[in-house]
């Protein structure tokens, strides 16, 4: 017989790694690359297409992670303080939220504009600029609403390891369960 769940499974402990990576590249890309290089600028198409093809995968990696949290044993709370308990699940929840919706502006934002097309397929001319289209500027409110939503969670890691020592990092890195 097995003892509790004592870390998170290394498919979980992947995806968060992985998936933290990739946000951390897109917001760093977009809040940079992208909104640098003018629309005019051939480099623009790649940058694009790098851009929306990891904003995929971050969305996909995410709900799956979402999905295997719900179907796997988890480690019990790290706190034992039930309000920092409560703050840790609102906080993942909405980082969840907020990469999704991110990713979902960011969809939208390519069919108003033919964005799959022009940077995948057929060709054509980028708009002007993206910022006359509404769902561009959702993604941008979105993007600076998950940054400060990782910069906390961050925070709240470090705090957890250590200030509280309660092992948190280790519960969330590869090793037995």
């Amino acid at each position: 017989m097995t003892g509790p769940v004592t870390r998170y499974s290394s498919a979980i402990v992947a995806l968060h790694w992985i998936t933290a990576a990739i946000i951390l590249l897109l917001l760093t890309v977009g809040g940079s690359m992208l909104e640098d290089t003018k629309n005019v600028d051939p480099a623009k198409i790649g940058i694009l297409r790098t851009h929306i093809i990891l904003g995929g995968t971050a969305v996909f990696l995410t709900l799956v992670r979402m999905v295997l949290k719900r179907t796997t044993p988890l480690p019990p709370a790290a706190s034992g303080n039930p309000l920092l308990d409560k703050a840790a699940l609102a906080g993942h929840l909405a980082l969840y939220l907020v990469v999704l919706l991110v990713g979902f502006s960011g969809v939208a934002l390519a069919l108003q504009t033919d964005l799959l097309t022009i940077v995948f397929g057929a060709g054509g001319t980028l708009p002007e600029t993206f910022f006359e289209f509404t769902p561009r500027k959702i993604h941008g409110l979105l993007t600076k609403l998950l940054f400060a939503l990782v910069a906390l969670h961050v925070v709240a890691a470090l705090y957890h390891q250590f200030v509280l020592k309660d092992g948190l990092f280790r519960r969330m890195w590869f090793g037995a369960r």
